[in-house]
């Protein structure tokens, strides 16, 4: 019976031993390892999906349809199971989302690569261009002044970045007919700031490694737009938002409101 009590308890002593070797041999193993990393973006209006031309109802009886849907991403960022932050480089680290883009059912995916091996639990980022990359100027911009130009983000310099396109048009039960919605909300240069962060933490952890190329899902609910934080009338000249200091920040505020991490694929 002694003999069986020392075995065992030898046997379990070695198992913790290998255990404990293997967590750490599975640390060092990320050491200067790199993986890629997708986000999703998926686009919808509550539980339905997004689809152009469809039409919506808000919370006021109007409603509205778009003919276009696109916004910009940037700073992106995750932090990791011991807290540790990894950035994605600054000169890349700055994107459109564009419904238009997506494939069949309507996601648009952005890919993160050389990330830092790691297992991340939350992740952060800009809705918009910050005034650190702005004052960088047109030539601290790189590639991506002319993206914003085509995809028509901008509207002029000194004004800077629209920081979303939502146009398409709007009825309520006063209407004959459909008016015209553009609410193109940005900052305007430094003196009206709309840029905003929104940090979403991960329903399971995301092992980014060379060997996988996790999936974060990210839904998008356009509906909260128009009935989040705070909820908006076009009729009251919500229908048209580009630079005026009273209804762009309500739209930047929504604007935060709208992304969850719905799952994610390892």
């Amino acid at each position: 019976m002694k003999i069986t009590k020392i075995t065992f308890a030898l046997l379990l002593c070695i198992s913790i031993i290998s255990c404990s070797s293997d967590d750490d041999a599975s640390q060092e193993d990320l050491a200067g390892q790199k993986g890629e990393l997708v986000l999703k973006f998926d686009n919808g209006v509550g539980d339905q999906d997004f689809i152009f031309g469809t039409s919506y109802s808000k919370s006021n009886q109007e409603s509205y349809q778009l003919e276009t849907l696109k916004y910009i991403i940037s700073n992106v960022r995750v932090k990791d199971d011991n807290g540790n932050v990894y950035t994605y480089p600054t000169e890349d680290n700055i994107f459109i989302v564009d419904e238009a883009d997506g494939n069949n059912a309507g996601e648009i995916f952005i890919t993160l690569d050389n990330v830092d091996a790691a297992n991340y639990t939350e992740i952060t980022f800009g809705i918009g261009v910050d005034q650190g990359r702005f004052a960088l100027g047109a030539e601290g911009q790189g590639d991506f002044l002319d993206l914003a130009q085509e995809e028509g983000m901008l509207w002029s310099w000194a004004t800077g970045y629209r920081f979303m396109r939502f146009d398409g048009t709007y009825t309520s039960n006063t209407l004959d007919t459909n008016e015209p919605v553009n609410i193109h909300m940005g900052s305007v240069g430094t003196s009206l700031d709309n840029y905003r962060e929104v940090t979403l933490t991960f329903p399971n952890t995301v092992r980014v490694r060379e060997s996988a190329q996790p999936e974060v899902h990210i839904v998008a609910d356009i509906s909260k737009v128009f009935d989040g934080e705070t909820s908006i009338n076009f009729s009251d000249g919500y229908n048209q938002v580009h630079t005026n200091q009273e209804t762009t920040p309500v739209i930047a505020n929504n604007l935060m409101g709208i992304f969850e991490v719905h799952h994610v694929h390892n």
